[in-house]
């Protein structure tokens, strides 16, 4: 196991299952290519399929690219995807202001909640790098 090990294989392969809407490829911080998928539901299936033998490799680059550090990408990242209309996961990371926010407004009416899919890795990773 990587001790810089910022992201989960296991985790990667549930969100695979999903894969037609790129959700794996946000996990792992690939935006473009997450938001291609989500517009062509997974390149037609094939990269979907494709991506289940790339997994290992999305996982390994995202240990490269984050730093491990209190707060754990994980966490944030199933927060995230289950109560990101609520903040949960902007509470948690101490960002109480837009956390409510969200709360009220669900997600900033889901605009906010698609912004924190596109930057919830570097948001993470600046908390690791600052703590």
């Amino acid at each position: 196991m990587n001790p810089q090990n910022t992201h989960n294989l296991l985790i990667g392969y549930i969100l695979l299952i999903f894969g037609f809407t790129g959700s794996h490829r946000f996990y792992y911080g690939r935006q473009i290519t997450g938001t291609i998928y989500f517009f062509t539901l997974g390149l037609f299936f094939i990269g979907w399929i494709a991506d289940i033998f790339l997994m290992p490799r999305l996982d390994r680059t995202a240990d490269i690219t984050y730093i491990k550090g209190p707060y754990d990408y994980n966490l944030f990242w199933v927060l995230l995807t289950f109560l990101g209309l609520l903040g949960v996961h902007r509470m948690m990371m101490g960002k109480w202001g837009t956390g409510l926010l969200y709360l009220i407004s669900g997600g900033i009416f889901g605009l906010g909640y698609i912004y924190d899919f596109f930057t919830l890795n570097e948001q993470i990773d600046e908390l690791n790098r600052t703590a």
